[in-house]
């Protein structure tokens, strides 16, 4: 959702980090991923946390009367701001949404079980064909291959059957008013106004998750801004019932968000016995060639694609899968910086063009940790003297490079994937 900022239920796994684009995913059950906690804000950074409480209005009306206050000092008009705020309702199933964090998460081979199946994709395939002209032309305009857009309008909203019918403007209000990133809502609220005087979108078609992502492929209204566009040509940017609309704000934001036109996402691959799991993050980039000449290849032996900088992923540690991922894989990450999510999309894709999927068994004997074992975790790293920072329950960057330092003392694969086994040694 460019700007998502609240937790999905899904295990984001190692490279994300506060999203900057534009959904909510329907695995999420609509609830959006700005902030994606295992991969975004890395252990005991603030990048992901709520902000400190501002002292807050005597009530939800006197919130809405300074906002007005503001919205005129920035320009928005009184017929504007007459038809968005009056009669705008607290919503307390908002708050009730946005503190809560699910104790325990999904593996990333659950998530992609539902996110990637076989009625996905064969209403992926259906849709292309049946919005065929809306999507090439995205595609040919933005250079943004047609099945990765159609990927992502699935993964988002399963094709336009799930995007929320909360009121946007009710939703960020009430985020505003008493949410745990009040001023994020706040500023998303003000791109909000800005949409309506524009006249992209009447006040109650303004509709979208809980968290303020809105249409077929959830955009937050400050990317909705900056990289929606009108595909159909009628003067307005409608992405909640102009498909046009919906696929050239979505290869747009790709496109601006770095993707290259004719490579590849990535590639499953497989790598040499003594690999340097430490290498392992998203951070870390070396071309094709340099992996090649660590041992890394495609599976079957095959060359890798040619990419100047890319990295190697293991999301569910030595045993599972790995992949070669390049520049359009952070792409998909610009729209949701979670591993998980991107590597649907980059799936998804693929299926519906009739390509692979993954060829490799996840370890599905394997169970991740929930929250509280995870700061359990961290508890003892740090009393063992690998300091991961301040226990939070977030198994980010520190988290995993402390956890590979006691793998690697240990005599143990250092790939700084956390299972309940990992937790059970330490706990020795």
């Amino acid at each position: 959702m460019l700007m998502r900022f609240l937790l999905p239920t899904v295990l984001l796994l190692p490279l994300l980090g506060c999203q900057t684009t534009t959904a909510a995913s329907s695995e999420a059950n609509g609830q959006t991923s700005s902030v994606s906690a295992e991969e975004s804000s890395g252990d005991t950074s603030s990048s992901g946390a709520a902000s400190a409480p501002e002292p807050q209005a005597a009530s939800f009306e006197e919130w809405l009367d300074g906002f007005r206050r503001q919205a005129l000092a920035e320009g928005i008009s009184e017929s504007t701001l007459d038809k968005t705020l009056n009669g705008l309702r607290f919503r307390p199933r908002v708050i009730e949404l946005d503190g809560s964090q699910p104790e325990f998460v999904r593996p990333i081979w659950e998530y992609l079980d539902t996110a990637v199946s076989d009625t996905r994709v064969s209403q992926g395939r259906s849709q292309l064909s049946d919005n065929r002209g809306a999507v090439d032309a995205a595609s040919r305009e933005y250079g943004v291959p047609s099945e990765v857009l159609v990927a992502i309008w699935g993964i988002e909203s399963n094709y336009g059957q799930n995007f929320g019918d909360f009121s946007t403007l009710e939703s960020l209000a009430t985020l505003g008013y008493e949410g745990r990133r009040h001023e994020f809502a706040r500023s998303e609220l003000m791109a909000a106004m800005t949409i309506i005087e524009a006249g992209d979108i009447a006040p109650e078609r303004m509709k979208g998750s809980w968290a303020g992502a809105m249409g077929h492929t959830q955009f937050m209204p400050s990317s909705f801004v900056e990289y929606a566009r009108d595909g159909d040509g009628d003067g307005r940017r409608d992405i909640w019932a102009s498909i046009p609309d919906v696929m050239a704000s979505t290869a747009n934001y790709l496109a601006r968000a770095g993707w290259r036109s004719g490579e590849p996402w990535g590639v499953e691959v497989q790598l040499p016995n003594g690999f340097d799991y430490s290498q392992t993050e998203i951070t870390t980039r070396h071309s094709s060639a340099q992996w090649a000449d660590q041992g890394v290849v495609g599976l079957g032996g095959a060359d890798l694609p040619n990419f100047d900088e890319a990295s190697v992923i293991t999301p569910a540690g030595a045993r599972g899968p790995a992949f070669l991922v390049g520049p359009n894989f952070r792409a998909i990450l610009r729209y949701n910086n979670a591993t998980s999510y991107a590597l649907a999309v980059a799936k998804l894709s693929d299926r519906i063009a009739g390509r692979a999927g993954i060829q490799s068994s996840w370890p599905r004997d394997d169970r991740p940790l929930s929250r509280s074992q995870v700061r359990e975790m961290q508890a003892q790293l740090n009393a063992l003297g690998y300091d991961v920072g301040t226990p939070d329950g977030i198994t980010g960057p520190n988290t995993r490079a402390g956890l590979r330092a006691w793998q690697r003392d240990q005599g143990l694969v250092p790939d700084g994937y956390a299972t309940l086994n990992v937790l059970s040694q330490l706990q020795r």
